[in-house]
């Protein structure tokens, strides 16, 4: 079993320019995300293959392939975490939370009218910071299925189609 580790969001910032109508939340970056420093890196996270199945374009398989597909359908991606303890991967083992500045970046990025979290911890943990901003879009975020490879039970199909309503 893995140890217990400080993650932190110091050398990953949002993926995000003035063109992003939607912004997708997860929770916080795997060991593999943070030793690649790009979102949603291991191979067996199925999230590049539902953007891209979403929006009718080829599989990205590089860092530069993904940040462009993401952006060029107006996606931003954050973390709702900028620092936790965690062991591997597993969301249910996050305490000593330190909430990324969501409410900022949305102040930042005034095209970003949709948020999403990507998951059931993100979506927890969104709606825990939610109490405290003062943010109607933060508020009224979606929630969205992981992509996940521990969540096997949910169809690559079924994801895309959870998915979807992010297009604009």
């Amino acid at each position: 079993m893995s140890e217990l580790r400080h993650a932190t969001h110091d050398e990953v910032p949002p993926l995000i320019d003035g063109n992003c109508t939607v912004l997708l939340l997860g929770s916080m970056l795997s060991p593999k995300s943070a030793q690649e420093r790009f979102y949603y890196a291991h191979p067996q996270n199925r999230f590049w293959r539902v953007l891209s199945g979403v929006y009718g374009r080829a599989f990205p398989s590089t860092r530069e392939e993904r940040a462009e597909l993401a952006l060029s359908c107006g996606v931003a991606l954050w973390d709702v975490i900028y620092s936790c303890d965690i062991v591997g991967a597993s969301d249910s083992t996050i305490k000593n939370v330190v909430y990324n500045d969501i409410d900022g970046l949305l102040s930042a990025y005034k095209n970003i009218t949709r948020v999403y979290a990507t998951g059931g911890k993100a979506f927890e943990l969104l709606r825990k910071y939610a109490k405290t901003a003062n943010n109607n879009i933060i508020a009224s975020a979606g929630r969205l299925p992981s992509t996940s490879p521990l969540n096997c039970g949910t169809s690559l199909s079924a994801l895309i189609d959870a998915y979807s309503v992010i297009r604009s």
